[in-house]
């Protein structure tokens, strides 16, 4: 029977002698897992159609090492059969009917058999497997390095909150102090608009003023109402005529003291000005010139 190749295998399935218990969870915890678990998956792995089968390896295996044995037991392709306890089959043709009944009461035997061994290898691997520190270890560094990434992606979420919050703020404070800006632009705008204005209504009265100190021109008797409508509609006249800088100018050429003749005459000369810059016409401000 052990020489022939087919018998040796049936055999073998069921030798009880090469079979290795799985060790206790007390024992496991003494510190022997590698050593003691090592000769369960020894001793099952002769039953396997892929060889070689990898080893239970120890504490300094790698994760893809140790991922590879588990994926390999739990995807195991067992050869073992359970022949060898079957029910003997009679041989003569007077028993057919018998023969065909206890093949097949053998047949349904040898298929719960290799069910409840799968079922019972993969309990095997089940408790291996909860009892591998190194699964512990690799989920907890797994565990530490998503934490790491969660604290990281937290943190760059912190800070880029922090950043848009200070963009947000100097945003703010840029625009309260372009908005302050602006209110002072206009205020100063405004003031210096009132003090053109100001300076305008000032310069008038006094380029009126300075009609008036030269008695309207009317020599030296006292100045008719004809003739001081007359003057003033002139002074008007140019005044409506020149920019504030121009009469700013005039104002200053009139300053230069009340004399009659020499009030008149820069009168004259801007009156002269004006026509030959075509702003008056000839004659339009007569009574200003001389």
């Amino acid at each position: 029977m052990l020489t022939d190749p087919t018998r040796r295998r049936q055999y073998d399935s069921v030798d009880e002698a090469a079979d290795v218990e799985p060790p206790s969870k007390k024992d496991t915890k003494a510190g022997n897992f590698y050593k003691l678990w090592g000769k369960v998956f020894d001793s099952e792995a002769r039953f396997s159609k892929v060889q070689p089968v990898p080893r239970l390896g120890n504490d300094k295996s790698t994760k893809e090492e140790v991922e590879h044995f588990y994926n390999f037991w739990y995807n195991f392709d067992s050869w073992r059969t359970f022949e060898y306890q079957n029910e003997d089959v009679p041989d003569d043709n007077e028993h057919r009917d018998q023969r065909r009944q206890v093949e097949k009461k053998n047949a349904n035997a040898c298929r719960k058999k290799k069910v409840e061994d799968n079922k019972r290898l993969r309990q095997v691997v089940d408790d291996a497997l909860a009892l591998d520190e190194r699964i512990k270890r690799f989920r907890q560094e797994e565990s530490a390095q998503k934490n790491k990434k969660r604290n990281e992606r937290e943190a760059e979420a912190k800070r880029a909150a922090e950043e848009a919050e200070k963009r947000k703020l100097e945003e703010a404070r840029l625009a309260a102090q372009k908005e302050e800006a602006e209110k002072a632009e206009k205020a100063d705008s405004k003031k210096a608009k009132e003090a053109a204005k100001t300076a305008v209504k000032k310069n008038k009265r006094l380029v009126r003023g300075a009609a008036k100190d030269a008695n309207y021109f009317a020599g030296a008797g006292a100045a008719s109402a004809t003739q001081i409508d007359a003057v003033l509609n002139g002074v008007d006249l140019v005044m409506a005529t020149i920019d504030a800088d121009e009469l700013a100018a005039l104002t200053s050429k009139l300053s230069v003291g009340k004399d009659p003749e020499t009030i008149r005459g820069v009168f004259d000369e801007e009156v002269k000005r004006l026509v030959s810059a075509g702003k008056l016409k000839e004659g339009e401000a007569r009574p200003l010139t001389k």
